[in-house]
């Protein structure tokens, strides 16, 4: 009898490996499926608009503030180093289109510049940002 208690005990046991793997592989194909959204890194008190779209696919935000300061990936830029910066994070991630949160309050001839280096850059599809007016 203690022989048959012996092999109940071995047979109930599963086996977890095939589990463990589609874990991993689910890991794997989230990590690599998941976009990462590069921000300005500050707030600013953007103008409001009426009529607005969503842009699904934009991964760079560059700020502009009410003083003329230029943010982009949580630190302030030169606008005149802008270009480059945005050319070595669409070699890091590639997008068409670009997004600006600029300050009701920035003064044109800098937004103008910030569009002007996106431009530089490479990309064509620029979008500003709105509030819900």
């Amino acid at each position: 009898m203690a022989r048959k208690r012996n092999r109940e005990d071995e047979e109930a046991v599963i086996d977890m490996t095939p589990m463990l793997d589609i874990v991993f592989i689910m890991l794997i194909f989230f990590i690599v499926t998941t976009s990462f959204v590069k921000e300005a890194g500050i707030e600013v008190n953007k103008p409001k608009a009426a009529n607005q779209s969503k842009q699904k696919s934009a991964n760079i935000f560059i700020a502009v503030k009410d003083t003329g300061e230029v943010w982009f990936d949580k630190r302030r830029v030169d606008i005149e180093r802008l270009a480059a910066n945005i050319e070595k994070a669409l070699a890091e991630q590639p997008t068409d289109v670009v997004i600006i949160q600029a300050d009701k309050d920035a003064k044109h001839g800098v937004v103008v510049k910030v569009m002007d280096a996106i431009k530089d850059a490479g990309i064509d599809r620029i979008s500003i940002a709105a509030a819900k007016g």
